[in-house]
């Protein structure tokens, strides 16, 4: 159902606090909070004595005192002191999972913490970069699974229909698709040649005229987007273009995290090469994407319904190409995981 051995976004940094709370990824209950050095504490959230949550506990220092009877569990998730006296059972540990801050996002590794590797959270290019500006948004509760998120994700053409007030243009209904498959996963793109731009984009770009536009929707194991908007003026753009000097690009960053399987939470910010110490621009920028996103929160939660209600198979089209493709790989990569898996509890 979905791949361990990856990192996933457990929540915005300034959402974990010196408190005990809950969040979910892969449908696993977690524990999550900050110790008195700052550092983000994860670990199962369930006292092993009678499952009583621990995240409706208390925080003892480093520690977490179960809230029935007061097990304490160290950092480690090991226990350290239980009531009655005698010794603690060596069953009385909970799983401690390893969590990494970056970009201002909590990261969480759901598989065997003996192979998470910081190293293999995403890159982001020119995320601290003062030529740069950011727009983000709060986390959105989506009732999807997180794999039609991805989908919409790597669907350029869904704009002409869902976004015609923000990301829409005529163009971006028939233009052809071009599909790249990479080692962390797939690309659905393409150039948009000499055209109005969408109205979004209108309001944004520092030049007149018509626009060379390029579609660049990207989806990385597991559930991990960069889209890529360019805007050019016309002339300029294309595969063998020499891109203006003010031409713009604006790199979207979502990360999908399955809370369930029908359940997931999407995280998401923007990072663009014009007016960085702009803050109208900003709050305007994340106000208007937002709306967008509403718009496909709206349009997938009835997907999943229609999915779940479905009396007749559902259809691909040519279009669905990019989807279909990184599915398939992604299927593959959790039977290999769940194989080894296997093979380890044997």
């Amino acid at each position: 159902m979905f791949l361990k051995n990856a990192w996933y976004v457990a929540a915005w940094s300034e959402e974990i606090i010196n408190d005990l709370q809950q969040v979910k990824v892969l449908g696993e209950k977690i524990c999550i909070f900050r110790n008195t050095e700052g550092e983000v504490i994860a670990m199962e959230d369930a006292c092993p004595h009678r499952k009583l949550p621990l995240s409706k506990g208390r925080i003892k220092g480093d520690n977490v005192e179960c809230g029935y009877h007061g097990l304490t569990f160290n950092c480690a998730g090991q226990c350290i002191w239980a009531p009655g006296g005698g010794r603690i059972p060596s069953a009385a540990r909970v799983r401690p999972y390893p969590v990494h801050e970056k970009y201002g996002l909590v990261w969480i590794w759901m598989g065997n913490a003996a192979i998470a590797d910081v190293d293999d959270i995403i890159d982001i290019p020119n995320f601290d970069s003062t030529e740069w500006g950011i727009n983000c948004g709060a986390a959105m509760e989506l009732n999807c699974n997180y794999l039609l998120m991805c989908d919409n994700l790597l669907d350029p053409t869904h704009v002409a229909w869902v976004h015609e007030s923000s990301f829409a243009a005529d163009a971006t209904r028939d233009t052809p698709l071009r599909v790249t498959k990479t080692d962390t996963g797939v690309i659905v793109h393409r150039w948009i040649m000499d055209h109005e731009p969408a109205p979004f984009y209108k309001k944004v770009v520092e030049f007149e005229g018509n626009c060379d536009r390029l579609q660049h929707y990207e989806v990385r194991y597991p559930s991990h987007a960069l889209v890529r908007a360019v805007f050019t003026p016309a002339g300029t753009g294309g595969v063998d273009g020499t891109l203006h000097e003010k031409t713009f690009v604006m790199d979207s960053y979502n990360f999908m995290t399955p809370t369930s399987e029908h359940e997931t939470r999407y995280y998401w910010f923007q990072l663009r090469n014009i007016r960085p110490e702009d803050e109208e621009l900003s709050k305007m920028m994340s106000e208007d994407v937002r709306h967008a996103f509403e718009e496909d929160r709206a349009v997938l939660d009835a997907v999943q319904i229609g999915m779940n209600e479905k009396t007749s198979p559902h259809i691909d089209l040519g279009i669905d190409a990019g989807q279909l493709r990184f599915r398939r790989q992604l299927e593959a990569m959790i039977a290999e995981e769940e194989m080894v898996d296997a093979k380890m509890s044997l």
